[in-house]
């Protein structure tokens, strides 16, 4: 019965996450499924203090689905991770509910800390493809990080980071990121400074390239005028 209702539940996850998903029976093909659920076991030997097991099963799952996670990590409800290669989920990693992984995440430690290594992700946090979250400190809960960003501190609740090393170029978004999965459309402050950078020199041009006409015509009156004076 257990396993019935999480079936159910990972696909109310799926189909609200993922367009691609026709049919209830598609749930068994997902490797986030299978690796979350071989997941739920592990943690359960993991916490009993069997952890060759825990450690055995998990590195099976990870040849099978390319879902790396340590049954060591703590993880909430409805976690879902779209196609899924590459992801890894470090021992001490905190997840809590609803959160989004995309391929290439990696949730990792910095090889320097002791105890707490991991990050810890709050409530409807989305992770984008290949971004990297490395170090003890929380990422709160909507936010938003944008694809191939390597975050190294705290984020605050509501925001949107993008870059290497990821800035927070939004704050105050209260919108969920799971509502519309929209890993692309996100601001990117450095390209916004090249384009003021690119506007503000044509503007320079122009007034340049004005100048000099009106220096050229200036230059032709007073030869002209120079030319009169020497006739009379």
């Amino acid at each position: 019965m257990g396993i019935i209702r999480y079936i159910k539940e990972e696909f109310q996850v799926i189909t609200e996450r993922d367009p691609a998903i026709k049919t209830p029976a598609e749930v068994l093909l997902y490797p986030s499924f299978r690796a979350i659920l071989s997941y739920r076991l592990a943690h359960k030997w993991y916490l009993k203090g069997h952890y060759f097991w825990a450690r055995w099963l998990s590195q099976r799952t990870v040849r099978k689905t390319g879902i790396e996670i340590h049954p060591g990590a703590t993880i909430g409800k409805g976690l879902f991770i779209d196609h899924g290669s590459g992801v890894i989920i470090g021992e001490t990693t905190i997840i809590g509910d609803n959160v989004t992984l995309y391929q290439g995440v990696t949730l990792g430690g910095t090889g320097k800390e002791q105890g707490k290594r991991h990050p810890t992700l709050a409530d409807n946090v989305m992770v984008s493809a290949g971004a990297k979250i490395l170090g003890s400190f929380t990422i709160g809960e909507n936010s938003k990080i944008g694809a191939g960003s390597v975050v190294l501190k705290e984020v605050p609740p509501n925001c949107t980071v993008v870059g290497v090393p990821g800035r927070i170029v939004k704050r105050g978004e209260v919108k969920v990121p799971r509502s519309d999965m929209n890993q692309v459309d996100l601001p990117d402050p450095v390209m916004d400074s090249l384009a003021e950078l690119r506007r503000e020199n044509e503007e320079l041009h122009a007034q340049m390239l004005e100048l000099k006409k009106k220096k050229k015509m200036k230059d032709k009156k007073d030869k002209e005028k120079e030319k009169k004076e020497r006739q009379e």
